[in-house]
Formats: C-alpha cells, sequence, structure tokens
C-alpha cells in the first residue's frame, strides 16, 4: 500500500485498486489511459491508472478499424 506517488519507486504512481492505494506503473505509449476529467469527479474511481509518462498524453485513439462509438483513449506523443 501507499499514501501518495513518493512512496513508490521510479516508473510507478500511487493510484486506487479498490479501497486501497498501491504502487501501479506509469503508461507508456500505446497503452490505454483514463482521460482527466473535471477535479472532484476522480474520487470515486476503483481502479485508478497512472498518467502517462513524461512526453506522452492521453488522447483520443484514432483508429480507422476500431469503428466502435467508445472513445477509447491511449498514451499518445
Amino acid at each position: 500500500p501507499c499514501l501518495r506517488s513518493s512512496d513508490c519507486i521510479e516508473g510507478f504512481c500511487c493510484a486506487r485498486h479498490f479501497w486501497t492505494k498501491i504502487c501501479k506503473p506509469v503508461l507508456h505509449q500505446g497503452e490505454v489511459c483514463t482521460k482527466q476529467r473535471k477535479k472532484g469527479s476522480h474520487g470515486l474511481e476503483i481502479f485508478q491508472r497512472c498518467d502517462c509518462a513524461k512526453g506522452l498524453s492521453c488522447k483520443v485513439w484514432k483508429d480507422a478499424t476500431y469503428s466502435s462509438k467508445a472513445r477509447l483513449h491511449v498514451c499518445q506523443k
């Protein structure tokens, strides 16, 4: 368990997992990410993800073969 990301080794962040917080890996290019919503609406997520690694941002995945209306976000440059 952790309280904040500084409790984790480099390359990991402290994120909610059920009702506790654990160190999870920072996300790399092509990995699914969670688009940050307005501050405050983050509170009820029981499976938080880390942010994308430095130099990457969480953007809608645009893939012609993926025609679902689901807006999947992935870490991209």
